[in-house]
């Protein structure tokens, strides 16, 4: 599994109007290949009179798996331009199309590369980036004449507590990256004196700030 990767926050859509000729981007996150066919699927469907549905998507697994498509515009000045957007921006798991209503002046090869690649970037902007990183979720059980302490040593470290549940014990969890496991526990054993219950669970995708 990649330790992290960037990709698009939410789904987003972008309209652009070149020598009347419009473009319409729309952009999704996705996990698989197949939410990614089923996507472009939906759009063609939605935008059943356009001219062009263009697309292109990239998707991480155990390798990149990465297609696009010109949907009848002249090879290479469609689906490239989409998919060099998405790879410009070092975005996984998202999926773009970008349909086209076609306005009565040729483009042009070059003047397609542009239009396409510039839908494609201005619907990731519409989207919003964000990164993904790989953390191990720890769940923490304490008494409660720690919590405070917890809270504020925790954060400080760039921790962040989530799901706090307040019965006889105070319990949360904390999402930490694997490189980090081994520090965690040792910060919450010196809070607590050694008296905290820690249980590592499973991995998952984290998403936080895109560095700039």
């Amino acid at each position: 599994m990649f330790k992290e990767y960037r990709t698009v926050k939410d789904k987003g859509t972008a309209e652009y109007e070149e020598k009347k000729s419009k473009f319409i981007s729309n952009v999704a996150p996705v996990k698989s290949e197949e939410e990614a066919v089923n996507f472009i699927n939906t759009l063609r469907s939605e935008y059943w009179d356009a001219n062009h549905n263009v697309y292109a998507y990239r998707i991480i697994g155990d390798s990149i798996i990465q297609r696009y498509s010109d949907d009848g515009e002249p090879a290479g000045t469609a689906g490239l331009p989409v998919l060099e957007a998405i790879k410009r921006a070092d975005l996984q798991n998202v999926v773009i199309v970008v349909t086209r209503y076609f306005g009565g002046t040729l483009l042009g090869a070059p003047g397609l590369v542009r239009a396409y690649g510039k839908s494609a970037s201005m619907g990731i902007d519409s989207a919003g980036i964000i990164k993904k990183v790989l953390c191990t979720i720890f769940t923490v059980a304490m008494d409660y004449t720690f919590y405070g302490k917890a809270q504020n040593v925790l954060t400080d470290n760039g921790y962040n507590i989530e799901n706090a549940q307040f019965t006889e014990q105070v319990s949360f969890t904390v999402a930490v990256v694997p490189e980090k496991e081994e520090a965690f526990i040792k910060l919450v054993n010196d809070i607590t004196a050694g008296s905290a219950t820690i249980k590592k669970g499973g991995q998952m995708y984290i998403d936080t700030k895109v560095d700039l």
